[in-house]
C-alpha cells in the first residue's frame, strides 16, 4: 500500500510544531536553571526533550504503519 501524502504532510506539520514549542520551552527552562538557579527547571528541560523525541517517534511510527497498510 502507498503512503497517504496528505496525511504524512499533516503529521510532519504537527511534529514540527510540537518540536518548535518543545525546543523554545526547553531553552526557557535552561535559562531558568542556569540564570535563576531553579533546580526544578532541569527536570522540565528533560521532560521537554522527551516530548520532542516522542513527537519524532510518533511521526516515524505513522509512516511505518501507513506503509504496512494498517
Amino acid at each position: 500500500m502507498t503512503i497517504d501524502v496528505r496525511a504524512a504532510k499533516r503529521r510532519l506539520a504537527v511534529m514540527g510544531a510540537v518540536n518548535v514549542v518543545a525546543v523554545l520551552a526547553a531553552m526557557g527552562a535552561l535559562v531558568g536553571y542556569f540564570r535563576f538557579h531553579l533546580d526544578w527547571a532541569l527536570g522540565v528541560f528533560a521532560v521537554l526533550m522527551l516530548v520532542g523525541v516522542g513527537a519524532q517517534i510518533w511521526f516515524i511510527a505513522g509512516l511505518r504503519r501507513a506503509d504496512k497498510g494498517a
